[in-house]
């Protein structure tokens, strides 16, 4: 299903021949936050992971004369404290020449009212700690900094430390 918005922006659930505008947006995400270097998916990454048989991830995106400029990528998320389903919202992106004119918003609202039909309760997401724009914008349509919460991550060399010995799949620990 298509939703109209009043700008003429068109919002519908991403499909797999948007891989490449979706990965496109990724390249727009890091750009405007100094991380083009980071980014090591590939269309055929965001097509398999987000389109195959068991898809890691979920996609609306407005469209403004049939190009996608902008994008909500999410995926189901679970709280143990709240007992229900909500979408953590990995990337928001809205091309430059349209920020300020509600596509965010009206995405994220779509977002909102998608999972709300299917008994989903919130949306979480986190942003670059230096993308004081984007804070701004969350924070104005409602949403709230969890002072409560820190995300941590392991990736790359560190993550393959943490797998250490549990690399050997035996599905056993060892204390030391």
């Amino acid at each position: 299903m298509t939703a109209a918005h009043p700008s003429g922006i068109a919002i519908r659930a991403a499909v797999a021949s948007d891989a490449e505008a979706i990965h496109a947006a990724l390249l727009g995400i890091a750009e405007a936050v100094g991380g083009t270097g980071r980014v090591r998916s590939t269309v055929e990454d965001i097509r398999r992971n987000g389109f195959g048989p068991d898809p890691a991830f979920e996609a609306l995106v407005a469209e403004a004369e049939g190009t996608v400029v902008g994008l909500c990528l999410f995926f189901r998320s679970f709280s143990t404290w709240r007992g229900t389903c909500g979408a953590y919202v990995q990337d928001l992106y809205v091309a430059p020449a349209l920020r300020g004119r509600g596509v965010g918003e009206a995405l994220l609202r779509r977002l909102a009212a998608t999972i709300r039909q299917r008994g989903w309760a919130y949306v979480r997401l986190s942003v670059e700690a230096g993308n004081a724009n984007a804070q701004a914008f969350y924070e104005r349509i409602g949403m709230v900094w969890s002072q409560e919460e820190r995300i941590f991550a392991v990736t790359d060399a560190a993550f393959d430390a943490l797998v250490g010995d549990g690399a050997t799949g035996s599905g056993t620990t060892r204390s030391r």
